[in-house]
C-alpha cells in the first residue's frame, strides 16, 4: 500500500471514528413524540378515569379521550445527536430545543410539579365549566397561597387566608381581586375582607409598583372550588392542563342522560377556562397521531390550533373546532344525531 493510500485509509478511520463519537454525544434538544390517551368515560388500572359520588350519573359508551405527548431528553437527561437526527427525519414527532420545555432557571423536577400542579388546576377548572354548562351552582373561594417576602401584604395576609371582598367588591374570582388591587396607584390601601380561621377581618395593606409598572401588594393567590357533590378525576402521573376540555365533557357525559358520543371513538385536546372557553395547546401534531393510533375517528381541536392541525391530520381523522365547552356538545349532538352544524377547522 503506497503512503497516500495509507494516509487516506487512516484519516478515513479517524473522520468515521470521530462521526460514531459525536453521534453520540449529548445535544440540548428535547424529542416529543405521540403519548398515551385515556378515556375520559373509561377507566385507568380498572378505575374510573372520572368518579361522581353525591349525583345521579348516567351510563356512557364510546370513548372521550384526551391525549398526550411525551418526551424524551432534558437537562438530566440529554438525547444524544443519533436520537435528535432521527427525530428530525421522523414526520410523527418533534425535535425541539432544550429550552422550549426546561427553562434554563427551572429543573426537571420542578417542570414535573409545576405540569401536575396544572393538572390539578385543570381538573378543578374542568369541572367547574361542566357545572357551569349544566347550570348547577357551586361556590368559589380565592385563597391566599403565599405572600412575597418585602411587600406590603408580607405579614399582613397569611396563607389559608379567604378573600370575601376587596374595598367591598365581592371577590368572584382571582382575576377580580387583581384587577381591582391594578386598579390603584401605587401608594393606594387597598382593603381585604378574608375570613381567618373563624374569625372575619379587614386588612388593609397598602399598593406599590410592580415590576412591569403594575400596582400590586404581593401575594399569590388561588381560586378553590366548593361543589355540591364530590368530582375524582384519576390519571395517573399525566401533567399538564391540556386535557381540560375532554374533562369537563366527560363530567358532562355522565351527569346527563343519554350518550353524548353516540358510541363514536372521539379524542381532543384543549384548556378549560371556568367560564367553558376552550384555550390552545402545543404538540398538536404530535397529539393527532396518539389519536388516530388510538382509533378516533374525530379530534375536537381547539380553534387557536386549527390552523396547524389542518397542516399535519393524519389520514381518516376528522378535525372538529372546538371554541367553547357549550359549542363541542353541540357538535357532538350533530355528530351523533346528523341534525346541526358541526364546525370544521380550516387551513389558516
Amino acid at each position: 500500500m503506497s503512503r497516500r493510500a495509507l494516509t487516506l485509509l487512516l484519516a478515513g478511520i479517524l473522520v468515521l471514528a470521530l462521526g460514531v463519537v459525536g453521534a453520540f454525544r449529548p445535544v440540548p434538544y428535547v424529542v416529543l413524540s405521540p403519548g398515551p390517551t385515556e378515556n375520559t368515560i373509561g377507566e385507568v388500572d380498572k378505575k374510573p378515569v372520572i368518579s361522581i359520588k353525591g349525583r345521579e350519573t348516567f351510563p356512557t359508551s364510546g370513548a372521550l379521550s384526551l391525549v398526550t405527548v411525551a418526551y424524551q431528553g432534558g437537562p438530566a437527561a440529554q438525547i444524544d445527536l443519533l436520537t435528535a437526527l432521527r427525530g428530525w427525519i421522523d414526520p410523527t414527532v418533534a425535535v425541539v430545543p432544550q429550552e422550549t420545555i426546561f427553562a434554563p432557571d427551572r429543573n426537571p423536577k420542578e417542570v414535573e410539579e409545576e405540569n401536575m400542579v396544572e393538572m390539578t388546576d385543570s381538573q378543578d377548572s374542568a369541572t367547574a365549566a361542566a357545572l357551569n354548562e349544566l347550570k348547577i351552582h357551586y361556590d368559589v373561594v380565592v385563597t391566599v397561597v403565599s405572600t412575597e417576602k418585602g411587600k406590603p401584604a408580607d405579614g399582613k395576609l397569611q396563607k389559608g387566608d379567604e378573600i370575601n371582598a376587596v374595598d367591598g367588591k365581592p371577590a368572584k374570582n382571582v382575576d377580580v381581586v387583581g384587577d381591582t388591587v391594578k386598579a390603584h396607584k401605587p401608594g393606594d390601601n387597598v382593603v381585604f375582607n378574608v375570613t381567618r380561621g373563624k374569625e372575619k377581618l379587614d386588612v388593609t395593606v397598602q399598593t406599590v409598583a410592580g415590576p412591569k409598572g403594575q400596582t400590586q401588594v404581593g401575594v399569590l393567590m388561588q381560586a378553590k372550588y366548593k361543589f355540591p357533590f364530590e368530582v375524582d378525576i384519576n390519571v395517573g402521573d399525566v401533567g399538564g392542563p391540556s386535557a381540560g376540555l375532554m374533562f369537563s365533557l366527560g363530567i358532562f357525559d355522565k351527569l346527563t342522560p343519554g350518550e353524548l358520543t353516540g358510541g363514536k371513538q372521539i379524542a381532543g385536546t384543549g384548556t378549560m377556562e371556568p367560564g367553558g372557553k376552550v384555550g390552545p395547546i402545543g404538540g398538536i401534531p404530535q397529539k393527532m397521531v396518539g389519536a388516530k393510533d388510538s382509533g378516533a375517528t374525530v379530534f375536537l381541536t381547539p380553534a387557536d390550533n386549527c390552523a396547524e392541525a389542518m397542516k399535519a391530520v393524519p389520514d381518516g381523522l376528522r378535525l372538529v373546532k372546538a371554541d367553547t365547552l357549550h359549542n363541542a356538545v353541540l357538535a357532538l349532538d350533530a355528530l351523533r344525531t346528523g341534525k346541526g352544524n358541526v364546525p370544521a377547522c380550516e387551513a389558516g
